[in-house]
């Protein structure tokens, strides 16, 4: 019997919509909720508060950025 592969947030769609679409979809995923340095202070402490919206959790900083990446 095979290994089970670990398939993170994109196990959710089960074996619908292709492996091409879940990879795509878990690259953009693990790529938005990550951590980022923030512009401001240098810190890896930013997170994605909303669509487009990006808030550092060290110096409270907020701004507005890409979708997925805060540089756009």
């Amino acid at each position: 019997m095979g290994r089970k592969k670990k398939v993170g947030a994109a196990g959710s769609f089960g074996p619908r919509y292709g492996l091409r679409v879940r990879r795509e979809f878990l690259e953009v995923k693990v790529k938005a909720s990550g951590w980022h340095n923030c512009p401001n202070c240098r810190q890896k402490a930013l997170k994605r508060g909303g669509t487009g919206i990006w808030i550092c959790r060290y110096c409270g900083v907020k701004f507005g950025g890409g979708a997925y990446e805060p540089p756009s």
